[in-house]
């Protein structure tokens, strides 16, 4: 059986304010959905292990296949209390990495140790690297055998600079998705704010916001199925 790894953040709040973040739910479920559906076992990791907070605003935009996957107490146990630790992974075990977005992974998915070593291991033995909206900064520092970055010269796409403007997140984020991923020679694409997107170069499958996960996941099944 084929297994896809979906990361997920540890982040609790916005820096050092106290205002609440954490994984975007939807961004989760309706990738994991279509692949639990293909046959495909999901396991979920998370840069400290353990339990992963919800961003309470993305309760707001849930719909009955977000709710059903939610609802699943193995969702409840696996992924959302008892999240494996980056350290403890085996990337062997895995055809695909997935890194869900909200705000929280802003934090702590760009420079993580062992979420980097799990994604080029992955890479190197020819599995995809996946992403949607925030989640692209799972990627955009990773470098390739000869130090340069993974994603310079490829098709990439994540939460664009608008769609973070219109959050009215802008001034509280580190930084902004898609001027990083610029700055480190991506080929960014985008359609207008908030449209499903996503886009496949080579063995990079990214999605562009909130309402991207199914295209990534289409696209990924699409490839494992080959």
């Amino acid at each position: 059986m084929q297994k896809v790894l979906v990361v997920l953040t540890n982040t609790t709040h916005y820096g050092k304010t106290a205002d609440p973040t954490g994984l975007w739910l939807g961004e989760a479920t309706e990738f994991v959905a279509p692949l639990q559906a293909a046959g495909i076992h999901v396991d979920y990791v998370s840069p400290k292990g353990g339990f992963v907070p919800l961003d309470p605003r993305s309760m707001k935009y849930t719909n009955p296949e977000i709710m059903k996957v939610y609802n699943d107490p193995d969702f409840q146990q696996r992924a959302l209390t008892h999240s494996l630790a980056a350290k403890d992974v085996n990337p062997a075990d895995y055809a695909a990495i997935y890194f869900t977005g909200g705000h929280g992974v802003m934090w702590d998915f760009p420079d993580n140790p062992d979420l980097q070593r799990l994604s080029l291991a992955i890479y190197h033995q020819g599995g995809y690297l996946t992403s949607v909206c925030h989640g692209i900064v799972g990627l955009v520092n990773l470098k390739d055998d000869d130090g340069q970055y993974l994603i310079a010269n490829k098709k990439i796409t994540g939460f664009t600079n608008m769609e973070e403007r219109l959050s009215g997140k802008r001034k509280v984020v580190p930084f902004l998705s898609e001027q990083a991923a610029k700055e480190h020679g991506a080929n960014f694409q985008k359609v207008r704010a908030y449209g499903s997107f996503a886009v496949q170069d080579g063995q990079l499958i990214t999605g562009q916001n909130p309402f991207s996960p199914a295209a990534v996941a289409k696209l990924l099944l699409q490839n494992l199925s080959k």
